[in-house]
């Protein structure tokens, strides 16, 4: 919430006592809410004064230029091209003198516009800082007009409301409460210890009683727990005074008419949403608040037609459905120059179901932001007449005496017994029972002591959130002061820290990722139901568990694979010319078990795209293939000692990758990954260049047995290499012929290296050939020759029986 410290200073003496804006904000960052920033409207800009239009010609050179002749002084008058359509004698104008800094820091320079001398600007809200949301509609294509009661040359600041500080505040939802002036006073004169000032203005009812004029009633009483009427007559709409508007955008609000910004004026000071109907475009006057019928249509204030279901809930008039409740009004019956009765509506709506209609629509506002926060139980009749008593007094309307009532707010002190040897010991101080009856004196909560520990403290209603012993806790700590809350250190246990076996694992292999140049990158959880079923390891699981109330339509889904969020993360680079990527995210994927929680397994993922190492000046880029993604991912499944046997196949079964560039990643059998190169059509989806990609399923790898880690001692004996090459069938794989050589290799091999591969026009069809060295040593002697052929001549014989391998 935008707070006005010139608004809170109306009800607190801040600046009587010398609490500065930044010095207030700091304040409330300490005690109560976050603060997103403080700053003044007229940070930034300078030299813009009240100027008066006296003179104006149409531009000699132009159809849509003027030359205006400005009074900035009571002895100077400057000559000024303006190109907007509304300027007219006798204004008062926002006047940008030459060297002005405006808006982006723009600075205003004398010149020539057409040949015409300029010596200034005439500028419009939005030239100031003022933004499209804000600036009243009246006024969109042209400048603004000041009052006529503005002084000649002063700054304009003052008449904008531009000379106040704004404290914008970022609220957690447990604090609804702080979501108006009322709250944020409450609160303040709490912290500080002032007195409250905060005023209201009693409704003067007209002679005209209510009789039938006007009726509510509630469908459901669990929709609305308070909903009452008024009806305000022979009311003129018009534009507000500026001290209303000022109000309004210094909030983010846009001023409308007076009718509406009374409404919103309201919302602001108490947190309590109205909405005003056209009294006389109502079909019926007997109003009913009731859940929507499947399919019903409203048009909402915005223009767009809503298709409603069975869990909305609108304000009827008659049968025909003109609100929703609790989130926008209905165009049908809004408040425009012709109306001249309203029907003003005061309520407080379940607030889950306002939520999940204004999500459900994508329909948030300012009223269902604080429907679903919580309204204040005990401040509904006040918000409601006062803003009859402004419809009066603002646009001249009659109050008919009498409410039309469908629930009457119920509300009750919440007694909590404290204990005040308990309040020490949990904040570690030496408080008095005097002294926390001060503190809650402070908050205005009534408090009696029933012994000399304990103390019943009654809670108003306007603190829904303090439910508990613990939450008063919260309140004494923070109005004593954070600061001076003792400091201890924490009573030391024997247990030994340090990392679980897991832990020291996994960030073991972080650590082996990042040495092989790849760096960690964090992706969201949530994605979109299409993405969320891409590249997955298991190919089993098809459907997504999905939000109920997802935030956007790009987070609607938990994860199955990370994959997919790496790819995003590579698109953003590239979309910034960054072409070497190499990313890795270790984290948990989400798997459906039929319930309402899924199985969340650990994963590892890699996606790498361009060159792994750059040029230099003896060494040209290596860009990425298959090959050296899966010499990353067996160094990393070495380091992890994993004790079974890692095997590679190839796998064209994966629609997100590359048919021919794809391999499963086994561990004794069972799939535990897969790498590859992501399929063209999947990486132009992505918007991403040719891509390679890894994913492991790390809870099995780290559930399985590992390898002793023990010294193994460097043979000092002589190794004897023998070379094979070998004619095979196309089908046959390197991976099958080195285990058939191991296989039969004996004691003395220690190492198979593929050192050449052709295929070609020498050879016959559908054949290759493939050429290893064999590396023969033995630990604790010299290897003799016939050893050596005899082991080599087995290997010989199994390959050509099993493989059908011809010995070239």
């Amino acid at each position: 919430m935008k707070v006005s410290y010139q608004w809170l200073n109306q009800y607190l003496p801040l600046e009587e006592k010398g609490i500065q804006p930044a010095a207030l904000a700091e304040k409330l960052a300490r005690t109560s809410v976050d603060i997103n920033d403080v700053y003044s409207p007229m940070d930034g800009l300078k030299k813009l004064v009240v100027g008066l239009v006296v003179a104006c010609e149409p531009h000699p050179d132009s159809d849509h230029l003027n030359v205006c002749q400005v009074q900035v002084s009571e002895t100077e008058t400057l000559q000024i091209v303006c190109g907007a359509p509304n300027v007219q004698v006798g204004k008062k104008v926002i006047v940008a003198l030459v060297g002005a800094r405006i808006k982006d820091n723009i600075k205003i320079k004398r010149g020539k516009i057409r040949g015409v001398e300029s010596n200034g600007m005439l500028c419009a809200l939005q030239e100031i800082g003022f933004s499209e949301q804000v600036a009243p509609k009246d006024y969109e294509a042209g400048i603004w007009f000041l009052p006529d009661d503005a002084v000649v040359g002063d700054a304009v600041y003052p008449y904008l409301g531009m000379d106040d500080t704004i404290i914008d505040t970022d609220l957690t939802p447990n604090r609804g409460d702080m979501l108006s002036i009322f709250g944020n006073v409450n609160d303040l004169a709490a912290i500080y210890d002032l007195p409250n000032g905060f005023e209201s203005h009693p409704v003067v009812e007209s002679d005209e009683a209510m009789a039938d004029q006007l009726s509510a009633t509630l469908a459901d009483e669990a929709i609305a727990p308070a909903y009452e009427m008024r009806l305000i007559k022979h009311l003129h709409v018009a534009d507000s005074p500026m001290w209303l508007q000022i109000k309004l955008w210094n909030a983010g609000i846009r001023p409308i008419n007076n009718v509406v910004d009374i409404t919103n004026y309201i919302l602001l000071k108490y947190g309590q949403p109205l909405h005003a109907f056209d009294y006389a475009k109502l079909p019926s006057h007997q109003i009913t608040v009731r859940h929507a019928q499947a399919g019903e249509q409203l048009t909402t204030l915005d223009g767009e037609t809503r298709s409603l279901q069975a869990s909305d809930i609108v304000i009827a008039a008659g049968e025909e459905a003109v609100a929703l409740a609790g989130t926008m009004g209905g165009q049908s019956t809004m408040v425009d120059e012709q109306t001249t009765s309203v029907a003003l509506e005061a309520a407080i709506f379940d607030p889950v179901m306002v939520r999940k209609q204004a999500r459900r629509l994508d329909l948030h506002s300012e009223s269902s932001m604080r429907f679903e926060r919580g309204i204040n139980p005990e401040t509904l009749h006040q918000a409601l007449d006062e803003a009859a008593y402004w419809l009066t007094e603002l646009a001249g309307g009659q109050v008919v005496a009498g409410k039309a009532v469908a629930a009457r707010p119920q509300f009750a002190d919440r007694e909590i017994t404290l204990s005040v040897r308990r309040v020490n010991h949990v904040l570690g101080t030496e408080l008095t029972m005097a002294m926390i009856e001060q503190l809650m004196v402070r908050l205005d909560f009534a408090a009696h002591s029933l012994d000399d520990d304990q103390l019943v403290v009654a809670v108003p209603a306007r603190r829904w959130d303090i439910e508990l012993p613990a939450d008063l806790y919260e309140e004494i700590a923070r109005l004593y002061g954070y600061d001076n809350l003792p400091s201890t250190l924490p009573a030391m246990t024997k247990t030994a820290g340090g990392l679980t076996e897991t832990q020291t694992r996994l960030r073991a292999s972080r650590h082996t990722l990042e040495g092989l140049g790849l760096t960690q990158a964090i992706s969201y959880s949530l994605t979109t139901v299409k993405r969320a079923q891409q590249f997955r390891v298991a190919l089993d699981q098809t459907q997504p568990m999905q939000l109920d109330y997802p935030m956007s339509s790009d987070h609607v889904a938990t994860r199955m694979s990370i994959i997919s969020g790496l790819l995003l993360d590579v698109a953003y680079n590239h979309a910034r010319k960054v072409v070497d990527v190499a990313l890795y995210e270790q984290g948990r994927i989400f798997i459906p078990q039929g319930g309402e929680r899924p199985l969340e397994e650990e994963h590892v993922a890699g996606a790498v795209t361009g060159h792994l190492t750059p040029a230099n000046w003896h060494q040209a880029a290596q860009p990425v293939d298959f090959y050296a993604l899966k010499g990353i991912v067996q160094t990393y499944l070495q380091n992890l000692a994993v004790a079974g046997e890692i095997t590679y196949v190839a796998d064209s079964s994966r629609p997100e990758m590359h048919p021919g560039r794809t391999a499963n990643i086994l561990l004794d059998g069972q799939v535990v990954g897969f790498l590859g190169q992501v399929h063209p059509s999947c990486a132009a989806e992505y918007k991403i260049p040719e891509t390679y990609v890894f994913e492991l399923n790390l809870a099995a790898l780290l559930a399985a047995p590992k390898r002793d880690k023990h010294y193994v001692h460097i043979s000092k004996y002589p190794a004897v290499t023998r070379d094979i090459a070998l004619l095979v069938d196309q089908t046959i794989t390197n991976q099958a012929i080195v285990a058939a050589i191991k296989q039969k290799g004996g004691a003395y091999l220690k190492q198979v290296q593929l050192f050449d591969l052709y295929r070609g026009e020498h050879l016959p069809a559908n054949k290759k050939s493939l050429a290893y060295t064999l590396t023969y040593q033995a630990d604790d002697a010299t290897l003799k020759e016939d050893d050596v052929n005899q082991a080599f001549e087995k290997v010989v014989a199994h390959l050509t029986t099993t493989l059908g391998a011809e010995i070239r």
